[in-house]
């Protein structure tokens, strides 16, 4: 079987990796950084992520992490699977991975085959000065909080070759034939922007929940109610993104977009549905603080507010995008008591901010509760309980990680996306 090695000890490059070893080929994981390997051979992660722990401990005897390039001489496939940072515009800073490219290519066997799995932008993986018969580009498919099953099991595996007529080196072929799924090969071009165009289906999905979400709240609909009969439709699909949510976070999704815009600004090409979606996100982020203004702050200018999640999504520690940070930002004036399970308290960056050991803590004698993340924790709250601790009635609940009318049977109002207000005087009045 062939030897195979993952260049950059990312989110990426673990998950991929351990998926790997997994299926019994044998590894090397090379970052240049001793520190990070030094860590990786103590048995501690720099990343956060289920099941990634027991997966690499169960198959620590096939993989080897090393800051020698020297070591990947031995592989028949290098991954390069560094982290490629966004900046607030959404523009990727590519000079990390030109070196990391660099420092590996110069490591290698001169029958290796280097393939780029992280993403880029369309027309990069054809800039690399290397020899296009061992060169490739790999769409990645990781989702944080769910990385471990997408590098294990994937839909379809897609290729960016230079000559994708041609088939695909044995030692490469054999590899991904051990993930029995389709295997489908392109020019470079065509694979960078199938990434960007699955990421685009996936925002307007987002977008178009998002958008009916705030309509069903006006109207009196429940979106959660119209969500799974969409699903149903075979034109729409089971695995459709429907949940609506603040706006787009986690970084990659906006990189994408802004990506898309600007090629279309120097091609000419239109790009208006892309703007449009950039416009939905930033006016969905802002719901919290819209709902926060109307029911506590119009009454009570500096409350104290619970705000339990910093993470942009549960399951990770990454806060890149985080709308509960944004949320924050705009709360300088409040007192916050803050809980994340992963998170510390430090990243809310608030003058004003008491880290808490809890949830429940964090709600204690708070104005209202907002859960930003919906942390499985989160689900474990009693409604009666919170209604004790907290001095306000406010529930603000974007995710549905409670059950809105537990809490207003609890005394407590619920405001959540999708629907209407529940509040706990309107149940009263209509039980009498």
């Amino acid at each position: 079987m062939s030897v195979v090695g993952y260049a950059g000890m990312t989110h990426l490059g673990l998950n991929s990796a351990a998926a790997a070893a997994e299926k019994g080929f044998e590894i090397v994981c090379f970052d240049p950084d001793p520190t990070v390997i030094a860590k990786l051979n103590s048995g501690t992660l720099p990343v956060m992520e289920p099941g990634l722990q027991q997966l690499l401990a169960k198959n620590r005897a096939r993989i080897r992490f090393t800051s020698d390039r020297g070591d990947l001489k031995r592989c028949d496939i290098v991954y390069i699977a560094a982290d490629v940072p966004t900046d607030d515009r959404g523009e990727s800073d590519l000079a990390g991975i030109r070196a990391l490219i660099d420092t590996v290519a110069s490591g290698l066997n001169n029958k290796a085959i280097l393939i780029i799995l992280c993403q880029v932008p369309p027309g990069f993986t054809r800039s690399l000065h290397l020899p296009a018969e061992r060169l490739y580009y790999q769409v990645e498919t990781l989702v944080f909080g769910n990385a471990v099953e997408r590098a294990m099991r994937p839909e379809r595996i897609i290729v960016g070759c230079a000559a994708p007529e041609r088939p695909l080196p044995e030692s490469y072929r054999q590899f991904l034939s051990a993930f029995e799924c389709p295997v489908l090969p392109m020019r470079f071009e065509s694979a960078e922007l199938a990434k960007i165009a699955i990421n685009c289906c996936l925002v307007a999905s987002i977008s178009t929940a998002n958008t009916l979400a705030e309509l069903s709240e006006r109207i009196g609909a429940d979106w959660s109610e119209i969500a799974p009969a969409l699903k149903l439709d075979k034109r729409i699909g089971a695995y459709s993104y429907l949940n609506p949510g603040l706006g787009l976070a986690g970084g990659n999704l906006e990189r994408d977009l802004a990506t898309v815009l600007r090629l279309a600004q120097e091609t000419g090409s239109d790009a208006g549905v892309i703007e449009a979606f950039v416009r939905n996100s930033r006016h969905r982020r802002d719901w919290v603080l819209r709902t926060l203004h109307t029911e506590v702050l119009a009454a009570k200018p500096r409350p104290v507010l619970g705000v339990l999640g910093l993470a942009y999504k549960e399951n990770t520690h990454s806060t890149k995008n985080s709308p509960s940070l944004a949320l924050i930002k705009h709360l300088q004036h409040c007192l916050l008591r803050v809980y994340d399970p992963a998170v510390s308290s430090k990243a809310a960056n608030h003058p004003s901010a008491t880290g808490c050991a809890s949830a429940l803590e964090a709600a204690q004698g708070a104005d209202a509760l907002i859960i930003m993340t919906p942390w499985p924790v989160f689900r474990e709250l009693k409604p009666a309980t919170l209604a004790k601790a907290m001095a306000g009635r406010a529930v603000i609940d974007p995710y549905r990680v409670l059950e809105g009318h537990a809490v207003v049977s609890a005394g407590l109002d619920y405001f959540t996306l999708g629907m209407p207000a529940l509040r706990a005087e309107k149940q009263k009045a209509t039980r009498a």
